[in-house]
Formats: C-alpha cells, sequence, structure tokens
C-alpha cells in the first residue's frame, strides 16, 4: 500500500451577489461537498470590499455541510484592529484555516503601495502569528507567471519568501494553463529552500469571454491555440464545454504525474463544471 500523502483537494466559493445567484449556492455546495473535499476556501471583493459577504457565505458551508471552511482575509485598506477583529469572530465560529491576501487595490488606487496599516501579505501573516500562533493553518498566494502589478520575476518570488518566512503553512497558486509555468517555478522554491506544500489553482474553462476576462486580469498565459479553439467554439456551448474539460483535465493529469500536493478548484460558483473534471480525473482515488 502507497504510503504517500494525499492529495489535498478543495475548492473556491464567493460571496453570491445577487438573491438569485445567494438561492442557488446551497445547492452548489451540497453536490461539491459529496466530493468531500479537504476544505472550501470564500473569496471577498476587491479593496477590502465585501467582508460580510465572505462571512455569510462561510456560515452557508458550515450549515450545509459542515466542511472545514477558510476564509480569504485581506489587508487592504484594513487596520489592525479590524483585521483583529475578524480573525476573533472566525476563531470564534471555529474556523482553522485562512487563505492570507494582500488583496486587489482599488481601481482609485494610484500609487502601487497599497493603503492602510498593512502593505504587503507577508506583513498579515505575520499579524496572525502574532495575534494567534498556530492556532490558524495559512494558506497564501503564489504566481507561477509573476502577480500583474510586481515589479518583475525576481521581486515577485522575494515576495513570495516574505510570505513563507513570515510563517505561512502552504500556498494556493493563481489559475494557469501552461504546466511548465508551475514546474519552473517550483524549481525556483527549490533552489530557495522553501518546502511548505504549492497546491496548483485549477480554473474550469466554461465560456471565451469568460476565461480571456480572468486570465487577463491575473496575467495568466491561456495559449494561443487553445485560446483560438475556444473563440471558434464560443457559440456552441456544448462543444466549447467539452473542449474545456479536455484542456484542463490534460493540465491536471500532467500535474498530478508530477507529484502535486494537490488541487484547488475555482469554482465561480457552480457545481457542473467542478464534477466532470472531477469526474474525468477519477478523483475519488485520490481522496
Amino acid at each position: 500500500m502507497s504510503m504517500t500523502k494525499p492529495l489535498s483537494l478543495s475548492f473556491e466559493l464567493f460571496p453570491p451577489r445577487t438573491p438569485e445567484a445567494a438561492g442557488k449556492l446551497p445547492d452548489v455546495i451540497k453536490q461539491l461537498a459529496a466530493l468531500k473535499p479537504d476544505y472550501f476556501s470564500v473569496t471577498h471583493g476587491a479593496g477590502g470590499s465585501d467582508q460580510e459577504g465572505t462571512y455569510e457565505t462561510l456560515l452557508t458551508v458550515v450549515e450545509h455541510c459542515g466542511i472545514e471552511v477558510a476564509p480569504h482575509l485581506t489587508c487592504i485598506g484594513s487596520t489592525r484592529a479590524n483585521v483583529a477583529a475578524q480573525l476573533d469572530r472566525y476563531r470564534g465560529q471555529g474556523v482553522k484555516r485562512i487563505v492570507a491576501l494582500r488583496g486587489d487595490l482599488p481601481a482609485t488606487a494610484m500609487s502601487p503601495a497599497a493603503p492602510g496599516e498593512f502593505h504587503y501579505a507577508s506583513e498579515l501573516v505575520s499579524f496572525i502569528r502574532q495575534m494567534h500562533g498556530d492556532w490558524f493553518r495559512i494558506e497564501v498566494a503564489a504566481y507561477p507567471e509573476m502577480h500583474p502589478q510586481a515589479a518583475g520575476p525576481g521581486a515577485d518570488f522575494e515576495n513570495f519568501c516574505r510570505k513563507v518566512e513570515a510563517g505561512a503553512d502552504a500556498a494556493l497558486t493563481q489559475l494557469f494553463y501552461n504546466a511548465d509555468a508551475y514546474f519552473d517555478f517550483m524549481e525556483r522554491c527549490q533552489k530557495a529552500g522553501i518546502t511548505i506544500p504549492i497546491v496548483p489553482g485549477i480554473m474550469p474553462i466554461t465560456s471565451f469571454q469568460s476565461i480571456t476576462r480572468f486570465t487577463g486580469g491575473c496575467g495568466a498565459d491561456l495559449p494561443r491555440w487553445v485560446r483560438l479553439r475556444l473563440e471558434e467554439l464560443q457559440f456552441d456551448k456544448t462543444a466549447l464545454h467539452d473542449f474545456g474539460v479536455a484542456v484542463v483535465t490534460r493540465l491536471c493529469e500532467t500535474l498530478l504525474k508530477n507529484g502535486v500536493p494537490g488541487l484547488h478548484f475555482y469554482t465561480i460558483n457552480q457545481a457542473e463544471p467542478t464534477l466532470r473534471l472531477w469526474k474525468a480525473l477519477a478523483l475519488n482515488a485520490h481522496a
């Protein structure tokens, strides 16, 4: 019997933006929870907005399935007192895992320096450790293809190293469709002596418009051949979904063959695209 570590498998949700979307979320959670993921992460909006939405979504997850929840906590535009209060509230709810992020700058911010008392995610990680010791397992973000606002690949990697040094337990990557970008990042981590698990972030492909928007917004490479095929198939929903599943399944198979510690699925609050990938990858065998 294999003694390898079990894969970490997790799903990301975001606070629903309309009453209709909020009404659909419990069923999505129920379907995804049936796959028995390690945890759900719950995002919130740019510029530190929508913290309340994160909290409400978190409670919905707990209420409907009892699977561990990891709220995203950003420090942009926030104060130490505000972050401390959120951490206390999450701890009071029994939350044991936090995704610690700098967060997106508000659209009005002209300077790369973040407003508020925290400027970088590494400062947030240090603050969580200072306030709560090892109570929380802290996940941070990794950018195999560089954060779009970084000065360069070297500076971006140094930022990642600082988050690890500050006390991060693991990392989740930005979405990517080029496995070599992840492998190159892992080689750099190995050379830097970084040993924490770095879990690939996987985004299902569900439409030409949304995937070009997502990849454009975060600076991720969408291979030209994939983009051209998606553009051609954009009005044939079934064919596009089938092609998207094939592309992302191949990516995940390549990652799994090369010993990744897990997969983190960006579900976009939909169950079906992730369920199709899960089935294609026969992930129950890994659970």
